[in-house]
């Protein structure tokens, strides 16, 4: 298993238990101990430098309205007492938020993910993912009707009284693995790149689980569908989450097995090759570009490159 990754580690307690209390909630809501983390337009309100810091405001600072139970959603406590919400600002105007001082700037959270202290990270990428199912789930996706929030923003139900369907928030699963191989060459790692990336830039492959797939499953039909091999050997490696917009990584390694013949699919990838350790370590000797340092895909390269030392 990997150390901990970008975007995990939240320190709230999600207390889901209180998401059923409207009149707690409410009493929280109105609390000036209460914090709130706003986004707006899918960028988080952080103070950039050389170690960036997530911003929280109280209640009072935030537009009219922005507090409301159909707003704000419910993330958890802090330590059992002071309660967290995040809560979307984009439908105001960026220059009519008085909450932007003290250095404080609307940023998306994959500039400065790898600079942050984990908790923090998570916390933004908790509300960045809520409040993208929110905006994306307003009406109902039985009937059109609009839903309206409850449970602190944990559920939303439609507002149409002969259908009254619940929608739960939702994360897609999507497996990224690095497929390795042995050889008298030397050990390599698969890497492949899409066409939009920029110039030099490779990752692990990657792909979303189908209906009825095991996440093994899935791993092996993605590794052939674009690179025409069928590995063998495939193990778990920990979990990311993803919300650019509403992913859930499941990292994997697997094995290439002996002579298997590299035929990427020209409609999946850009291009596709072996890497060995050395290459890694040097990658600007063959021109190329590593993930970001925030993503699961840069650590497991990392992480099988160092079982080489």
């Amino acid at each position: 298993m990997m150390t901990p990754l970008c975007y995990t580690g939240c320190a709230l307690d999600r207390a889901a238990q209180r998401r059923s209390d409207d009149a707690w909630l409410a009493e929280r809501l109105c609390d000036p101990e209460s914090r709130f983390v706003p986004l707006w337009q899918d960028r988080n309100l952080i103070v950039p430098g050389d170690a960036p810091s997530a911003v929280s405001v109280a209640g009072a600072e935030l537009p009219p309205g922005a507090c409301s139970e159909q707003q704000a959603v419910f993330l958890g406590l802090e330590n059992g007492g002071r309660a967290w919400f995040s809560v979307d600002l984009s439908e105001h105007a960026k220059g009519d938020l008085t909450i932007l001082g003290d250095g404080a700037k609307f940023i998306s959270l994959r500039r400065v993910g790898p600079l942050m202290d984990h908790a923090a990270g998570s916390l933004l990428a908790y509300t960045l993912g809520i409040c993208f199912w929110h905006r994306r789930h307003r009406f109902c996706g039985v009937c059109g009707a609009p839903t309206e929030n409850r449970h602190g923003g944990h559920l939303r139900v439609c507002t149409r009284a002969e259908c009254g369907a619940e929608h739960f928030p939702r994360t897609d699963p999507a497996v990224i693995m690095l497929v390795t191989r042995s050889g008298a060459e030397g050990d390599a790692c698969l890497l492949g790149r899409q066409a939009r990336w920029p110039k030099g830039m490779m990752s692990t492959l990657a792909g979303f689980v189908e209906p009825g797939e095991s996440l093994e499953e899935t791993v092996v039909r993605e590794v052939e569908e674009e690179s025409g091999i069928r590995v063998v050997n495939v193990r778990y490696m920990g979990s990311q989450p993803w919300p650019f917009p509403s992913s859930l990584m499941l990292g994997f390694r697997a094995e290439a097995p002996p002579g298997a013949v590299l035929d990427f699919d020209a409609d999946e990838l850009d291009d596709a090759r072996w890497f060995t350790r050395a290459e890694i370590r040097d990658p600007q000797s063959v021109g190329l570009i590593m993930p970001g340092a925030d993503s699961i895909a840069r650590r497991l390269i990392e992480t099988w490159v160092d079982e080489g030392e």
